[in-house]
């Protein structure tokens, strides 16, 4: 699991992005800004972060850079998140089976 992943997702633009990738395939900067209030520049940025945390890649057709979001990341993640729910799990079992002990 990768702090870059959650610094990624930290931000709502990245987050739509992603998921447009992942709803709707392999796109470019300028598809994807089309219908936001940013440009393909700051778009292509947002993909940038994004690739950098694993969770899209690009491919170069002609002359366009298409972006494609990779799910592997939060697979990661959600592994990570399983494991901490774990643990909090035990501790609230625990600390149910303790407030129903009557008190000696």
């Amino acid at each position: 699991m990768s702090d870059a992943v959650f610094a990624a997702l930290a931000d709502p633009t990245r987050r739509h992005l992603f998921r447009q990738l992942a709803s709707g395939g392999p796109r470019t900067a300028t598809a994807l800004a089309a219908d936001l209030a940013i440009s393909r520049q700051a778009v292509a940025k947002h993909l940038g972060v994004l690739a950098e945390a694993g969770m899209a890649s690009s491919a170069r057709i002609g002359r366009e850079t298409r972006y494609e979001a990779s799910v592997e990341p939060l697979t990661d993640i959600q592994t990570w998140i399983q494991s901490v729910e774990g643990q909090w799990q035990q501790r609230l079992v625990a600390l149910a089976e303790s407030l129903a002990r009557p008190e000696s």
